[in-house]
């Protein structure tokens, strides 16, 4: 909920923000929407947010989706597992809103 009160902000700017409830949808609407960000939490309900973006980048080949893995997983084990899979940024919570704000605003060119 935090992340989406965070990015709300971004709807001005005319962003649509789309959400997923566990990783099968997220990966759905990924391969149908391509959308030019995504963030992917580590631990998600049916597929965890690794498998996703591996999914994402290395089997669908949709390079060009930013994926951020935002997780309370900080260690530099979970950081070169999420490099390994494709993620473009990996992010810990707690995270600063302004700064996951600036790092979408710079991703989608604002």
């Amino acid at each position: 909920m935090l992340l989406l009160q965070t990015l709300e902000e971004l709807e001005d700017e005319g962003v649509e923000l789309i959400t997923a409830e566990n990783g099968e949808i997220a990966l759905a609407k990924i391969q149908s929407d391509q959308p030019n960000l995504v963030f992917l939490d580590v631990m998600m309900p049916k597929m965890s947010g690794f498998d996703v973006c591996h999914r994402v980048k290395n089997v669908l080949d949709l390079k060009d989706v930013y994926i951020i893995m935002l997780t309370a997983k900080g260690q530099e084990f979970d950081k070169q597992k999420a490099q390994e899979m494709g993620a473009d940024l990996y992010l810990t919570k707690p995270f600063d809103p302004d700064e996951v704000l600036e790092t979408a605003q710079k991703v989608l060119g604002f």
